[in-house]
């Protein structure tokens, strides 16, 4: 996977981050360690439990606009779609 839209969660039914990377392997691991700044290392969000893949980085910039706009209810259904069980996908993308 290269250009990718995902979302991070602290926890089930936990605070949710949507971000858009190239690399999502190296992101993750950044989010995961601590070395990304910012909201997801105040509030220790960093189990992956959505990723949504894209040829153009375009696409998935767009795309991670449009999910950002959505209620929680609507993310929450995202996830659930394709990850009902919250688990994190990390290794299965590492």
């Amino acid at each position: 996977m290269t250009n990718c839209v995902y979302i991070l969660t602290s926890r089930k039914n936990g605070t949710l981050y949507i971000g858009v990377t190239n690399d999502i392997a190296r992101r993750i691991y950044e989010h995961k360690n601590g070395l990304a700044d910012g909201f997801t290392k105040k509030y220790n969000v960093h189990r992956l439990v959505y990723v949504e893949s894209f040829q153009d980085i375009r696409d998935a910039i767009m795309r991670e606009k449009h999910i950002k706009k959505w209620n929680r209810a609507w993310k929450i259904e995202l996830i659930e779609s394709t990850n009902p069980d919250w688990n994190d996908l990390y290794n299965e993308i590492n």
